[in-house]
């Protein structure tokens, strides 16, 4: 969440937390309120403008949205309206990402370029950020929602990253298969009984593709790894956010689609997250039984 409030006033010419909006933010359960209230009114033009904005949150609008960003690994990444918030766990994904692309070097067909891919990419949050830690790496990233795919190119291609529109791999470009050194997903993982459990903000204000994972939550991972096997270069890694009670299950779907897997976590963010490994001199699988399962599960 935003940094705790000083002392400022905003452009309308009222303080960072006056009571009336603050108590009303508060009431509508928002824990921040006095922060919030403060971005609100740096962010707004006039009073009228504010006051917009307060009701906007009050009626369950994400933060996130009514500003048009959202703090994230000390970026301001542009948000849309209907387009996945990125959340804080989900630095720790950026991190295990980073350490393993910094520990990998381009080889002789990248012309000493790491290629790194962010699949469902969203708002290209996570994409964004290893750009600003990492100099010199090719970054592409996808996602089916269109409008995602307009916020992410916002986010990504001023820093040399490539946007595509489409279903998971299908977009990429064919060059790229083969020498992926970090490939890296933030796919939706819960499972579709659990939407209605999920505060009104994400289940209402997001889509829905972005938050449900089918059955079992596991749907679109089950599709990332199955598809990865043949987009990886050897020695490459695949990176999943998962949830702990569903960690078990993304280690052993890597396992058999012939990848080394193991967890890392940060119990104070809460976030855990699967990495593969595609061992080098060896083929995870034949490519066309990966192609011709993860075909079959499209339909």
């Amino acid at each position: 969440m935003p940094p705790e409030s000083t002392s400022r006033t905003g452009r309308t010419g009222i303080a960072d937390s006056p009571e009336d909006p603050v108590r009303r933010l508060r009431a509508a359960g928002c824990v921040f309120a006095e922060d919030e209230v403060r971005l609100l009114a740096e962010a707004a033009t006039s009073a009228a403008e504010l006051e917009a904005m307060i009701e906007r949150r009050i009626a369950g609008l994400p933060l996130e949205h009514i500003l048009g960003w959202a703090e994230f690994c000390g970026l301001r990444i542009g948000v849309a309206t209907g387009v996945f918030v990125p959340r804080r766990r989900t630095e720790f994904l950026v991190r295990q990402a980073e350490l393993l692309l910094r520990a990998s070097d381009g080889g002789p067909s990248d012309g000493g370029r790491r290629a790194a891919v962010d699949l469902c990419c969203g708002s290209g949050a996570v994409g964004a950020a290893l750009a600003a830690r990492l100099a010199g790496i090719e970054l592409h990233a996808s996602d089916l929602d269109p409008n995602a795919v307009r916020c992410a190119k916002r986010n990504l291609e001023p820093a040399g990253g490539r946007v595509h529109e489409g279903d998971l791999f299908d977009p990429l470009p064919p060059g790229l298969r083969g020498r992926i050194r970090v490939l890296v997903a933030n796919a939706p993982y819960v499972p579709t009984a659990a939407i209605g459990t999920m505060p009104p903000e994400a289940r209402t204000h997001e889509p829905r593709m972005s938050l449900d994972g089918g059955p079992d939550g596991l749907d679109i991972q089950r599709r990332v790894i199955a598809g990865a096997t043949e987009w990886l270069a050897p020695g490459g890694h695949v990176l999943i956010e998962t949830s702990r009670g569903q960690a078990r299950q993304t280690i052993g779907l890597m396992r058999q689609a012939g990848l080394t897997a193991r967890l890392a976590s940060d119990p104070e963010l809460d976030a855990t997250v699967a990495i593969g490994t595609v061992a080098i001199g060896t083929v995870a699988m034949g490519t066309a039984a990966t192609g011709a399962a993860a075909m079959g599960r499209r339909g």
